[in-house]
C-alpha cells in the first residue's frame, strides 16, 4: 500500500524571528511548530514574514523567501539592483545587506564551518576573523562593485538575455547586471535578440582587450549573426558532444596575472574577479615562501597560474609538477609554461595521477580543488609526502573545513588562514589556508 503524498507547503507564510546566517546565502529560522526554515532575503535578528518556496509537511527543512520585513536589521539597505529580491534573479544573495555586513556574514559562515567540520576556532586556524575585500571593492552602501568578468546569460523563449532565478530553470530577463565587469557590460548582450540560443556566456579578459562570447544553441537552432558593441571572438558549444568550436576570432582569451600572460581557451576556468588571480597568487606565495631548488606540486592546476608563479620563484634548480583533469586546460597550461623546462603538466584526476608519479617527497604543495574539495584519499596521500608547507585555495568553506580535518589526521596543522571577498553580493568566499607539519607548531 502506497503512502499518501505529503502536502506541499509552497506558498505558506510564517511570521518568524530570523536566526544566524548559514552557508548558502540564507539565514536560519523556525516556525512556531519548530520546523527549520532556510530564509533568503533576510538578515540575522530581523522579524519577517517568510513564504515557503520549497518543501512539504514533515520535511527536515523548508526553503523560504522573506517577502515582508516587520522589524529590519540596521544592516539592511534597499537592494541597489532592480532585479534582486524574492522570486527574482538568483545571481546575488546579499544585495539587501550593507557591504561591510556582507563580509561579516561571510566571516561568520567560515567560522561556523571550521568549528563544526574541523573542530577549529579562528585562533587555532591562525585567522583574525576578517574577510578582506579585493582592491577597489570597498564601496559605500547602495553601490555595487562591477567585478564579474564572466557572465553566463540564460535566454528566454522569445530570445531575451537574462539570469536564472534561484534554484530554478526560469529566466529573469534583465537589461543590465550590476555586478558584471565593464568589459562584459559594454558588449550589450542584453540588447540583442538571442532566439534559438539556450545560453550566451560573455567573457572580458583581465589585462587584455580580449572579449569572447560562447553560444550554446537549442537543438536544431541556427547560430545568429553576432554583432555586438565591441569586437569579440565567438565560440559555439556542440549540442551533441558538448565540445567547443571556433566560429570567429581566437579560440582563447589572454588573461594577465603575476606579471605573466595566460592563454585560456573558450569557456575555460579563470578566476572571475579581475583582482582575484593576483590576490590569490600573492597570498599563496607569501604563505609558502618558496626557495630556490624546491620541488613543488600544483594540483588541480588549471591553466598553470600557481605552477608558473612557483616556477618563477624556485628557479632552474627547482621543479614543478602540475596535475589537471581538463584536456583543454592542460593544453593551455603547457603553452603558458613552455618557457619553464622544469615544469611538467600531467592530465588526469589528481587521485589517479598522483599515486602513479612515484613521487615520495616534495617541498611545497598548492591545491585548488573544485567545490567538493580534495577528499580524504588525496589528503592522506599529500600528508605522506613531507611537504614543508601546503597552500590550500578553497572556494567552499565547508569542503575546506572537511579537508583540514583530514590534514590534521595526517599530521598537519593550519598555520594561517586568509579569507577574501572575491564575489561581492553573493554568498561565495575564497580562502587560502597555509599548513605545516604539526610538530613545527608544537
Amino acid at each position: 500500500m502506497q503512502a499518501e503524498p505529503r502536502k506541499s507547503l509552497v506558498g505558506e507564510e510564517y511570521e518568524v524571528e530570523v536566526g544566524p546566517v548559514a552557508h548558502g546565502g540564507h539565514c536560519i529560522a523556525r516556525t512556531s511548530e519548530g520546523q527549520v526554515l532556510f530564509v533568503r532575503h533576510a538578515l540575522p535578528g530581523e522579524r519577517v514574514v517568510a513564504q515557503v518556496t520549497e518543501g512539504e509537511e514533515g520535511a527536515r527543512f523548508l526553503r523560504a523567501d522573506a517577502v515582508r520585513v516587520l522589524d529590519a536589521s540596521k544592516d539592511r539597505i534597499d537592494a541597489p539592483c532592480p532585479f534582486a529580491g524574492p522570486g527574482r534573479c538568483g545571481g546575488c544573495d546579499w544585495q539587501h545587506a550593507k557591504p561591510g555586513a556582507q563580509r561579516r556574514l561571510k566571516g561568520e559562515v567560515v567560522a561556523e564551518q571550521l568549528r563544526r567540520l574541523a573542530g577549529l576556532t579562528p585562533e587555532e586556524a591562525g585567522w583574525d576573523g576578517t574577510v578582506m575585500p579585493a582592491e577597489g571593492d570597498k564601496v559605500p552602501a547602495g553601490q555595487v562593485p562591477a567585478w564579474r568578468t564572466r557572465v553566463q546569460y540564460a535566454v528566454t523563449a522569445d530570445g531575451r538575455a537574462g539570469l536564472r532565478r534561484h534554484r530554478s530553470h526560469e529566466v529573469e530577463p534583465i537589461d543590465h547586471c550590476m555586478i558584471a565587469a565593464e568589459g562584459v557590460s559594454e558588449l550589450g548582450i542584453e540588447k540583442r535578440d538571442w532566439t534559438g540560443m539556450d545560453s550566451v556566456e560573455a567573457i572580458a579578459a583581465t589585462g587584455s582587450q580580449d572579449r569572447q562570447v560562447v553560444l550554446t544553441p537549442k537543438p536544431g537552432a541556427r547560430l545568429p549573426l553576432v554583432e555586438l558593441d565591441r569586437p569579440v571572438s565567438v565560440m559555439r558549444v556542440d549540442e551533441r558532444s558538448g565540445q567547443l568550436h571556433r566560429v570567429h576570432g581566437r579560440p582563447f582569451v589572454r588573461e594577465r596575472a603575476d606579471g605573466r600572460t595566460h592563454r585560456v581557451a573558450g569557456g575555460g576556468f579563470w578566476q572571475v574577479h579581475p583582482k582575484a588571480a593576483d590576490t590569490l597568487v600573492t597570498a599563496v606565495m607569501q604563505g609558502l615562501l618558496p626557495r630556490k631548488g624546491d620541488m613543488a606540486l600544483d594540483l588541480y592546476c588549471g591553466v598553470g597560474l600557481f605552477a608558473g608563479a612557483l616556477a618563477d620563484r624556485i628557479g632552474e634548480a627547482g621543479a614543478v609538477l602540475g596535475i589537471e583533469s581538463g584536456k583543454r586546460a592542460v593544453e593551455d597550461a603547457r603553452h603558458n609554461l613552455a618557457d619553464f623546462p622544469r615544469v611538467r603538466i600531467e592530465q588526469g584526476k589528481v587521485e589517479t595521477v598522483l599515486p602513479r608519479t612515484g613521487i615520495t617527497e616534495v617541498d611545497l604543495v598548492v591545491l585548488d580543488p573544485p567545490r567538493a574539495g580534495a577528499g580524504r584519499k588525496t589528503v592522506e596521500h599529500l600528508s605522506s609526502l613531507g611537504a614543508r608547507r601546503i597552500a590550500y585555495v578553497a572556494c567552499d568553506p565547508a569542503a575546506l573545513a572537511r579537508d583540514l580535518a583530514y590534514f590534521r589526521d595526517g599530521g598537519y596543522r593550519v598555520r594561517t588562514l586568509r579569507v577574501f571577498d572575491l564575489f561581492p553580493m553573493t554568498h561565495h568566499v575564497e580562502c587560502v589556508a597555509i599548513l605545516e607539519p604539526a610538530a613545527k607548531g608544537s
